[in-house]
């Protein structure tokens, strides 16, 4: 093999091996943290591993969800409603995190603790007034 081959060959396989490194540091799987129960209380499920298994398992009559992680033994409320409101996830003993949406897009709340507890998910709208889900 001569010099100039041989260089070309050396330069294009740092290169695959620079990309291969680049793909695999920048999957979404990778940069997600994982928690349970209490540790993922005000966490963003969005940014943890709580998203991956998470299931509907209640809904308003506004179009909030109740979200909830197997997984993570966690809880938050999500909306993608068209309608301005504040949204909010509580559990029975207490623990609550909220968020506003404006209308637009998807919104949801931090987690709260769901381990050996119950949760709800529940929304305000402005004149017409707040709507839970069931407990689960």
């Amino acid at each position: 093999m001569n010099t100039l081959t041989r260089k070309l060959a050396t330069a294009g396989s740092a290169l695959a091996l620079a990309a291969s490194g680049l793909l695999l540091a920048s999957s979404p799987a990778s940069a997600a943290t994982s928690c349970y129960g209490s540790d993922c209380t005000g966490k963003d499920p969005s940014t943890t591993v709580c998203q991956n298994d998470a299931r509907t398992v209640a809904t308003t009559g506004l179009g909030v969800e109740l979200r909830y992680s197997p997984t993570c033994r966690a809880a938050w409320a999500r909306t993608g409603a068209d309608t301005a409101m504040t949204i909010w996830v509580e559990s029975n003993t207490g623990l609550s995190q909220s968020a506003y949406h404006s209308g637009n897009g998807t919104v949801w709340t931090a987690m709260i603790d769901d381990k050996g507890i119950i949760a709800r998910s529940c929304g305000y709208v402005m004149g017409f007034g707040q709507q839970c889900s069931s407990w689960y």
